[in-house]
């Protein structure tokens, strides 16, 4: 077999149809906010732990929607609120992450 230099990787397209949306439903119960958020990253710019792990509240919210696993990106969060504080639509981010918290328990 020839190499070319590169490698095929396996597609991350997302099979909508098999997305389990249960628990971003109990999210948005929890916290209005989930529903609000806009995904426009000031959260993950301004996290410390972001910086250092690549924690996203970006991400997190999204993988809560495609219904994946997100338990090991939560544990790098601090709760410092700096999210909080920079968040345009005024969500409460540390309440958000302690309910993605117990929807995971």
């Amino acid at each position: 077999m020839t190499d070319f230099g590169f490698t095929l990787s396996r597609s991350s397209t997302l099979d909508l149809q098999r997305v389990d949306e249960e628990r971003f439903e109990q999210l948005c119960k929890l916290e209005k906010g989930a529903s609000v958020c806009i995904g426009c990253g000031s959260c993950s710019a301004t996290c410390p732990a972001g910086a250092l792990s690549g924690m996203s509240l970006r991400k997190i919210l999204l993988a809560v929607q495609r219904g994946q696993e997100v338990r090991t990106m939560l544990q790098c969060c601090m709760l410092c609120g700096k999210c909080t504080m920079v968040c345009p639509r005024g969500i409460n981010t540390r309440n958000l992450i302690l309910s993605i918290c117990s929807i995971y328990d």
